[in-house]
Order: C-alpha cells, then sequence, then structure tokens
C-alpha cells in the first residue's frame, strides 16, 4: 500500500502541462522613439530606471497631498482589493492540487418491521462509525489542474499589474488636478487685477465723458471690457472651487487650505526625465506587463483544455472503525477502510472540442491585445516627445508677444491720452495684451502637464 502512494505521489510531482510554449510575440513598434524637428534634436541616454514618483514630484506639499491619495483613494482601494481576491484566487487553484481530506462521524438507527426482516421478527439496528478521508481527488496526469492553476497565477500577476497601473494614474492625476488648480488661480489672479483696471478706466472714461472730452461710444466700449472682465472673474472663481472639489475627490478626504498652490509660480516644477533612445521599456509598462500576464494565462488555459480530451483519473479512499455499539467503536477488529480509483475516458463529447477551440481564439484576441497595448503606449510617449521637443519654444514665443503687446498697450493709451488716437485702438491692444497673458499661463500649465505624461507614459516608475 505505501508503494502504491508513493508511486502516485511521484507521478504528481513529476507531472507536466498541455500547454503550448509561451512565446512573447514580438513589438509591433520601432525600436526607437520617432526622430525629427517636432521631437528637438538631442536625445538624452536612457536612465536606468524612470524615478518614482518621491522622486519625480519635487514640490513637498503637492507630496504630502499624494501620499493622502494613496492612503484614502477609493479606486485605488477597490485595486487593491481586486488583487488580494485574485491572490485568493491562485490559492484555491494550487490548493486543488492537493487532496481534500475530511473527518466525519455517524450514528445510524434504523427500525425494520416484522414483515420485513429476515427473522420474522422487528429489529432495530444501530451503527456508530468515525471515518477519516477523501473524496474523488482528481491525479493531474496530464496537467489539467497545473494548467488552471497556471492560469490563476498569470491572472493574479495581471490584476496586481493593473493595480501598479491605477496607482500611477493616481499619482498623475492628482499632480495634473494641483497645477491645474495653481493656473487658475494665477489666472484668477489676473483677471480679477484686470477688472480693476477695466474698472479705473472705466471711470475715468465716465467723467471725460461728462466734461464732453470722451464721447458716448468711448464710454460704452470701456463697459464692455468692464463687463467682460466680470464675466471672466466669475467664471474662473466657479473653475478655481470645481478644482478644489476634483483635487478632494482623487485624495478621497478634504485637502488642507495651506497645501493649496497659490499659484504656478509658488509650486515647484517636476523634474525633468528622458525618454532615452530605445521603446524597449515600453514593456515594463505595468498595463503592458497586465496584458502580457492575461496572454500567459490564455495560454494556461489551452493546457487545460488540451487535457480534458484526456482520461481523468480520480481516487475516493477512507479509512476508519465502526461498531454496533458505541464503547466498541475503538476495539480491535472494528476497522474499516475503502479504496475506489476511478477513471472517466471522454468517448463523444463535441463540447470539449469546441472549449478548445475557444482557447485557441481567446489567445488569439489576448495577442491582438497586448499588441494594441504596446502600440498604445508607444504613441503616448511618441506625443509627450512631441510635445516636449516644441512647448519650450512655444513660451518663448509667447513671452516676447506678451512683452511685445504690453508695451504696444502702454503706447496706446499715451496715444489715446494726447488726443492722437481712438479708444478703439486701446481696447484692441488690451484685449490682445489680456489673451496672450491668459495664453502665456495655458502654455506654462501645458509644459508641466507634459512632464506628468510622459513620466505616465514611460511606467512612471514602476519596477519590472
Amino acid at each position: 500500500m505505501n508503494k502504491k502512494w508513493l508511486l502516485i505521489l511521484m507521478v504528481l510531482l513529476a507531472g507536466c502541462t498541455m500547454a503550448p510554449k509561451y512565446e512573447r510575440p514580438e513589438a509591433p513598434v520601432p525600436n526607437e522613439w520617432p526622430a525629427g524637428q517636432s521631437y528637438g534634436e538631442e536625445k538624452q541616454a536612457l536612465e536606468t530606471t524612470q524615478p518614482g514618483w518621491r522622486e519625480f514630484i519635487t514640490d513637498q506639499r503637492l507630496r504630502e497631498i499624494i501620499a493622502d491619495s494613496l492612503k484614502n483613494n477609493r479606486d485605488l482601494r477597490v485595486a487593491a482589493l481586486n488583487v488580494d481576491k485574485a491572490r485568493a484566487m491562485y490559492g484555491i487553484g494550487r490548493a486543488s492540487l492537493l487532496p481534500s481530506i475530511n473527518a466525519s462521524g455517524v450514528w445510524y438507527r434504523e427500525r425494520i418491521p416484522a414483515d420485513l426482516s429476515s427473522s420474522g421478527n422487528s429489529v432495530t439496528a444501530e451503527q456508530f462509525g468515525v471515518n477519516l478521508g477523501m473524496a474523488a481527488w482528481e491525479i493531474d496526469f496530464f496537467g489539467r489542474i497545473r494548467s488552471l492553476k497556471d492560469q490563476a497565477l498569470e491572472q493574479y500577476l495581471a490584476t496586481d499589474q493593473a493595480s501598479r497601473s491605477a496607482q500611477i494614474l493616481l499619482v498623475a492625476a492628482v499632480a495634473q488636478v494641483y497645477w491645474t488648480l495653481a493656473a487658475d488661480r494665477e489666472a484668477l489672479s489676473l483677471v480679477s487685477s484686470t477688472l480693476s483696471a477695466q474698472e479705473a478706466a472705466y471711470k475715468m472714461i465716465r467723467k471725460r465723458h461728462e466734461v464732453g472730452l470722451a464721447s458716448e461710444l468711448d464710454l460704452r466700449r470701456a463697459q464692455t471690457q468692464v463687463d467682460t472682465a466680470r464675466g471672466d472673474v466669475a467664471r474662473y472663481t466657479q473653475m478655481v472651487a470645481q478644482d478644489e472639489n476634483y483635487l478632494n475627490l482623487l485624495v478621497g478626504s478634504p485637502v488642507q487650505k495651506e497645501l493649496l498652490p497659490p499659484n504656478l509660480a509658488g509650486v515647484s516644477p517636476p523634474r525633468d526625465i528622458s525618454a532615452g533612445l530605445s521603446s524597449e521599456p515600453l514593456l515594463r509598462r505595468p498595463d503592458v506587463l497586465a496584458a502580457e500576464h492575461r496572454l500567459k494565462a490564455a495560454n494556461a488555459n489551452i493546457g487545460a483544455a488540451r487535457a480534458a480530451l484526456f482520461p481523468r483519473i480520480s481516487l475516493t479512499t477512507s479509512i476508519g472503525t465502526a461498531s454496533a455499539e458505541l464503547s466498541g467503536l475503538f476495539k480491535a477488529g472494528s476497522d474499516v477502510w475503502t479504496f475506489a480509483p476511478q477513471i472517466v475516458m471522454p468517448i463523444f463529447d463535441p463540447r470539449v472540442w469546441y472549449a478548445y477551440d475557444v482557447t485557441k481564439i481567446e489567445k488569439e484576441i489576448s495577442i491582438a491585445q497586448y499588441e494594441k497595448s504596446i502600440q498604445t503606449a508607444f504613441r503616448e510617449v511618441a506625443d509627450a516627445l512631441a510635445e516636449k521637443g516644441m512647448v519650450n519654444e512655444r513660451i518663448a514665443a509667447q513671452q516676447s508677444l506678451v512683452d511685445a503687446l504690453a508695451v504696444a498697450y502702454r503706447l496706446s493709451e499715451l496715444r489715446y491720452e494726447k488726443g492722437i488716437d481712438s479708444y478703439l485702438s486701446v481696447l484692441d491692444a488690451q484685449r490682445s495684451l489680456y489673451g496672450a497673458q491668459q495664453g502665456l499661463i495655458l502654455l506654462r500649465l501645458a509644459s508641466i502637464n507634459n512632464r506628468v505624461a510622459l513620466y505616465k507614459a514611460l511606467g512612471g516608475g514602476a519596477s519590472p
């Protein structure tokens, strides 16, 4: 008996799956990032690893906010719980390789009437029993359970990578909302100061109109500028409040007022990072790794479907003791045992063949999804690099435009005060300067968001 159990154990340990050998598909993207005038002239060498978020984020107040979001954000909490769930599912699959051993106690009592008894008298039968055994333990000769265990493992690893990807997305989202709030506060300060200047100009022109030095048309034109600025103040006040609400949602709790940014200039920008020369780091992005783990899970599922075409061997056995009296339950000679191996051979079941076809199609779908995730990642990095190559030039051009329009505005005011030109030229210069100043704030915000987008697209410092 011991030799038989030893043989079964050796076969079990030496068993292998029928899953096809996994080979990573070729990445359907170029080996290097795109080049050209839009991407800048110089390429920096690839960093060994991308910095973690604490190294990437240099502003201490923003670090505190991100740390709170990683503890309190509900979406991230759900992602972490999904990882725990997947880990437990993997534990179930792995435990299926081992037999399930149960202990049972039985008390059986039955009365047999006289007309059914062989002795012609009524009989009361009673039996006591204690058993220890296992029921229908499948011996995994063809690796069906091992393939299912491998599939559960890959699903768990894919869920874990998805959780890491959710963390990177959360860090990027909190940072971008924080800097958007800073930009909107700076824009609110700009429109508020513009409103004050417009109201002062309107009062001056109204006085000039009252004494006949300014026309009704100039007065109404000045009023339109005041009303426009008032509308912009209301709009940016609303946007600042909505930014704060969104930031509170991402963090999962109200953000302390002292941690909020005053403006863009008052926030330390994130670290500038390099994408390097090769596109190979894309394969280490959490979402790409998750797609590859799902592909491996589909590959393992093929092994389970193949094994279903072969005989399934299971074993039921138990040992124990039984007696007609409770006092004799553990006496010598009361032992009982059963040994019941079973083999089931599929003869005609078309479902297993269709199931096998399904697993092969699912693998092809997983391959396409894996390749699409790489292509999407490549496009995200390429877009970020294209913006990075040109955003500084756009900021420089916009700053030069603001400086020139500021001079033009001052000159137009002087010409109007001396009666050389109409107030319409002042309004045109003022509108142009106002729009250029707002555009400069948006470009500075775009430069910061571009760094965040590149950090996120490169995998956010996630280790492989």
